[in-house]
């Protein structure tokens, strides 16, 4: 279905273009929001008259893109992120991730605007990406990845508390094994047969000699 642009789309294109879209996307989307109107004679004469209006904001448009592209490519951005000894990120630079720097400095720009020289960058160094502005104004940016080292324990302090509870353990397993005195006092205990044998012994030999005792 053909329509003509009511209002800028950054997916789409600019007021005044004329755009081939889908039915649905137009009824559901574009017409009900007013960003789009469809294509027929009546609109075509309504954008011929409006025609000079659109020409100069575009010419607004396109003197701001001059401006923009002058102050990012003034800018140093410095982008600073988890990494190891050896200078690999914890993770990856995106177009998102330079959006949100370029926030932080008061840029407004889309991350879909944003192109790497790969999808994402996972080393430390120094890198470009260009910034899509308006029609084929680009702007080229300078970006620092830096490499915040994260400390991590060696696996030698990792074992000693292993080696220190094991030592622990083995402690407390001699320390259950140990006899007490009460229990030596029971193993050393003598059965009654035995007891009473050993006093008719001793009754023997208090008899006088020569003497059996009597039954």
């Amino acid at each position: 279905m053909k329509v003509i642009l009511n209002k800028d789309l950054s997916t789409l294109g600019e007021e005044g273009d004329v755009k081939d879209v889908a039915k649905g996307y137009a009824r559901n989307f574009l017409f009900p929001r007013g960003i789009a109107l469809p294509y027929t004679p009546q609109t075509v004469k309504l954008f011929e008259a409006r025609k000079g209006e659109i020409e100069e904001r575009k010419a607004v448009k396109r003197q701001d893109a001059m401006g923009l592209k002058e102050r990012l490519e003034l800018l140093e951005l410095s982008i600073t992120m988890p990494a190891g000894a050896n200078g690999k990120l914890y993770g990856a630079v995106t177009p998102q991730t330079v959006a949100d720097e370029l926030a932080k400095q008061g840029f407004d720009i889309d991350r879909k605007r944003i192109d790497l020289a790969a999808t994402s960058i996972k080393v430390v160094g120094k890198y470009k990406a260009v910034v899509r502005l308006y029609e084929s104004s680009k702007a080229e940016i300078q970006i620092t990845v830096i490499g915040q080292e994260i400390k991590t324990e060696s696996p030698r302090a990792q074992a000693r508390p292993t080696r220190r509870r094991r030592s622990e353990e083995q402690d407390s397993s001699a320390e259950t094994a140990a006899p007490t005195e009460a229990d030596a006092v029971s193993d050393s205990a003598v059965s009654p047969e035995a007891v009473a044998g050993i006093a008719a012994l001793e009754a023997g030999s208090e008899a006088e000699p020569g003497k059996v005792a009597e039954a």
